[in-house]
């Protein structure tokens, strides 16, 4: 059985990472989206409120589950007895530095594999930058966000 993590900071999910994540959800049976805890990083958003937003923007999927990691992402996959990376790509830029960390991973796990997929061309300029951004700014971010989780990203930065 092959299963799948979907790892990534997710601060907070875009419709470019539940694109990605519905896609692979239509490919395989078992896939954990991992919220990465990065202590050298200072979210905007919990890792705690992270989840939570993608639980509910992924609640319609079948075998998708919401966890979160610190350390090494290998360490992490023998640790859930996972063997598949999912890498969402946006352009070009993005592919560079994801081989490099598809290549370190390979090293450090041999059984561990990396797909990419791309992400839909209407999604394919979106960040969670761009989103905080255009948020504190009191933008419209409809369809940037899934619609669960934008009026919980709005009332972040209204004041």
């Amino acid at each position: 059985m092959i299963k799948c993590v979907y790892p990534g900071s997710f601060d907070p999910v875009t419709s470019g990472h539940l694109d990605v994540i519905t896609r692979a959800a239509a490919m395989f049976d078992n896939i954990i989206v991992a919220v990465l805890v990065n202590k050298n990083k200072t979210p905007a958003f919990s890792v705690e409120q992270r989840m939570d937003f993608i639980r509910r923007s992924t609640a319609h999927l079948p075998g998708v589950q919401v966890d979160s990691f610190s350390g090494l992402l290998v360490d992490y996959m023998k640790r859930q007895n996972a063997n598949l990376v999912i890498r969402g790509l946006r352009a070009l830029s993005d592919f560079e530095y994801e081989f490099q960390m598809a290549a370190m991973n390979a090293k450090l796990a041999k059984d561990v594999e990396t797909i990419f997929l791309m992400t839909d061309i209407n999604h394919s300029f979106l960040s969670s930058s761009m989103v905080k951004e255009l948020a504190y700014h009191g933008g419209d971010i409809s369809g940037l966000v899934p619609d669960q989780i934008k009026n919980d990203v709005m009332n972040k930065y209204r004041g």
